[in-house]
């Protein structure tokens, strides 16, 4: 798995993510056409449920005044273990989502992949995606398709336009895309300190 996703100059890009705050990540990932199987408040209780989870977990090194006893970072330990471990017991199911590199806002998506995507434009299906590595289960976000395209080096790209979310739903997304974001701000940190 490649460590990073890859910057792409496509007008979906500019569409999708100009203004946008967004997030690179691999995840499973996917594209169903069709109608949603989950109403959308699961995503929403989803989204919220993961903030509530990493909060408490201590995720943000921000939002730390100081370190957790040493007996609740050995249970999360444990518990993190324990969370991968399902995970990757879950992932082997038929109908697990693929890793896919991905890039996100809360107006839509872009998929990765080394196989071509057989979609036409304004397809209108679900992006289904799982938010959190250690957590396997996923979201549904209605979606159309807005472009397909293929590098020169064999990979395939899917940009997908959420449909109009709900005003709950549409600020879990954001508030998971801003923690997700300022992570990735403080890990990007911390290895460039490393490298000095």
């Amino acid at each position: 798995m490649p460590t990073r996703v890859p910057m792409l100059t496509h007008p979906a890009e500019t569409e999708l993510f100009g203004d946008a705050l967004t997030c690179e990540a691999w995840l499973p990932a996917g594209f169903r056409v069709g109608e949603p199987r989950q109403p959308p408040a699961a995503a929403e209780s989803l989204l919220h449920a993961l903030a509530v989870a990493e909060d408490a977990r201590g995720d943000d090194a921000d939002d730390r005044k100081g370190e957790p006893p040493i007996s609740f970072q050995r249970l999360e330990a444990k518990v993190d273990l324990l969370m991968n471990l399902v995970g990757k017991l879950a992932r082997q199911r038929d109908d697990a989502l693929p890793l896919r590199g991905l890039r996100w806002s809360h107006l839509g998506l872009r998929l990765d992949a080394a196989q071509a995507f057989d979609l036409a434009h304004d397809d209108a299906g679900v992006a289904l995606i799982e938010p959190a590595s250690w957590l396997s289960d996923h979201i549904e976000l209605p979606a159309k398709v807005l472009a397909t395209s293929a590098t020169a080096d064999g990979q395939h790209h899917l940009w997908l336009r959420f449909a109009p979310l709900g005003a709950g739903l549409a600020d879990a997304l954001e508030r998971h895309l801003f923690r997700l974001h300022r992570r990735q701000i403080a890990e990007a940190r911390l290895m460039a300190r490393q490298a000095d």
